[in-house]
């Protein structure tokens, strides 16, 4: 019997016009391939980004995250002059994809690293909260591609940058979404979100 799903994947992603996701909040985030631009989000983040990003982080979640985006959260996060800033990811269960055997010391984190999309569905279908996935570009790579992204919840930056990572890479499937909600800030930074509908139709004019 097929289990009913019970809770929702959600990707949260900073793009960019032409969908680079790579490094958004500093410059030695992520360099790799030669990126330059590091921190393309701080001059068009502005307090109503702010406030509408902290209405979004501060729901009760579990995370999903990619071992480099671990990484940098875990090394920021749990200090004691950092955590009060946002609690919630302390208190939420992380689950960590990868391929290696890691010694994760940030307190309620779960190690995903064998048989990772079944272990992925499995989550998916256990009792708690949604499941919200920061950064993680591989990781949205094999969650696009066997169809476990619910919702995404994109803030579109007005630059186009031309080179970096993107969100919808290579071996995403064909699927249609649908727009649940959209704002704009006084910068220009558009606030949307969509939920997955199905697969994608087509007609002609």
């Amino acid at each position: 019997m097929e289990v009913e799903q019970l809770r929702k994947i959600i990707v949260l992603s900073f793009i960019t016009l032409d969908g680079v996701m790579q490094a958004p909040g500093a410059p030695e985030e992520d360099p790799s391939g030669g990126f330059e631009y590091g921190g393309w989000t701080y001059p068009l983040f502005d307090e109503t980004a702010g406030e509408w990003m902290n209405e979004q982080l501060s729901r009760e979640f579990d995370a999903l995250l990619g071992r480099k985006t671990y990484d940098i959260f875990a090394a920021y996060w749990p200090k004691p002059e950092n955590k009060d800033n946002w609690p919630e990811i302390n208190e939420a269960t992380k689950y960590v994809v990868s391929h290696l055997d890691l010694d994760l010391f940030w307190e309620n984190t779960v190690l995903v690293n064998e048989e990772i999309v079944e272990r992925i569905k499995e989550i998916k279908n256990m009792e708690g909260p949604d499941i919200q996935v920061h950064g993680s570009g591989e990781l949205i790579q094999l969650l696009l591609k066997h169809n476990l992204v619910d919702e995404m919840w994109l803030k579109i930056f007005p630059i186009v940058l031309g080179t970096g990572k993107r969100l919808f890479g290579e071996g995403t499937r064909p699927a249609s979404f649908k727009l649940k909600d959209a704002k704009v800030t006084p910068k220009g930074v558009v606030f949307a979100d969509y939920e997955f509908v199905g697969d994608v139709e087509t007609g002609s004019f």
